[in-house]
């Protein structure tokens, strides 16, 4: 498949994760390449795989919350390869974890600089690129946690969810210049493969059956959406969210002993003792399942 073929697209995080899988897929299906990183060490060996693949791919080093840097891969781009089709909008940093208490101001500027201000300053630049040649696709990668929130994480859902007011804005301010926007949001997306180096998975078999798809995502599932998104085939969708999360976003959760039963179920892989747990706590034996469990415990087993 090359649905790709005569086209040119920027990844920005290109060189790690999601991003390095939307950039192998789109080169796959015969894109001309430019990864955009700030590390530029790993951007030379993800650069030096697409190339051994077949790829024509750059790479430009850069930070996304700096315009003349933005400016500067624009301008190369250009100059490389001769017009920009699509841009990815996938760099993007986390969050320390601290309480709002003890989060720094230059935590927060940090956070929505690089995954606000830096999709916002790339869409700015690409765009005029795009207008001159008919047109284009911005695809902005947001985040679950631009709807729902685990505690402590301020900055990031901000700015995921500033990020698809973002994507609507341009998609209406963009369309008489036959430029489509959109936004994924990813949920759990596994990437210690798609790392510099590659990591090894530490998943469990709870943290995949909690999911109704029955798996954690992988870099590859975002990048296949992408790929689809970006292509003239999804020509009628623009301005939307489009939510890859293995159904946990719709999936209600009420803590109750069968939830309980089964986590310990997927974390032992022993349903007896998992019903003989849940068993007591609803008979009120809980503190005489402590004891025994303590003194096996001191006894060592």
């Amino acid at each position: 498949m090359e649905r790709y073929k005569g086209k040119v697209a920027i990844v920005t995080g290109g060189a790690r994760g999601i991003g390095a899988a939307i950039a192998h897929r789109l080169g796959s299906e015969g894109a001309q390449v430019a990864i955009f990183d700030i590390d530029a060490e790993a951007g030379k060996r993800r650069l030096t795989e697409l190339r051994e693949r077949g790829v024509d791919a750059i790479l430009v080093q850069g930070d996304v919350s700096r315009e003349g840097d933005v400016k500067r891969c624009v301008s190369q781009v250009v100059e490389t390869f001769g017009k920009i089709n699509v841009l990815v909008n996938n760099a993007g940093i986390g969050f320390s974890g601290k309480p709002i208490f003890e989060q720094s101001l230059e935590e927060w500027n940090r956070v929505i600089s690089v995954n606000l201000t830096g999709p916002y300053l790339f869409a700015k630049h690409a765009a005029e690129v795009m207008v001159k040649s008919g047109g284009g696709v911005i695809v902005n990668i947001a985040s679950t946690r631009a709807l729902q929130s685990e505690p402590n994480t301020e900055p990031y859902s901000a700015s995921k969810g500033g990020l698809l007011a973002l994507t609507h804005s341009l998609a209406v301010s963009l369309a008489p210049y036959r430029i489509r926007v959109i936004a994924v949001s990813p949920g759990w997306i596994d990437t210690a493969g798609w790392q510099v180096p590659p990591h090894k998975s530490q998943l469990t078999t709870l943290d995949h059956e909690q999911h109704p798809a029955g798996r954690v995502g992988t870099p590859e599932d975002v990048a296949a959406l992408v790929a689809f998104l970006a292509s003239d085939e999804a020509g009628f969708i623009t301005g939307t969210n489009v939510i890859i999360d293995g159904g946990m976003t719709v999936k209600m959760l009420y803590l109750d002993d069968k939830i309980v039963a089964d986590s310990l179920f997927h974390l032992t892989g022993d349903r007896e003792f998992s019903e003989l747990v849940r068993k007591a706590v609803l008979a009120g034996s809980l503190e005489r399942v402590k004891k025994v469990l303590k003194s096996a415990l001191e006894e060592g087993f």
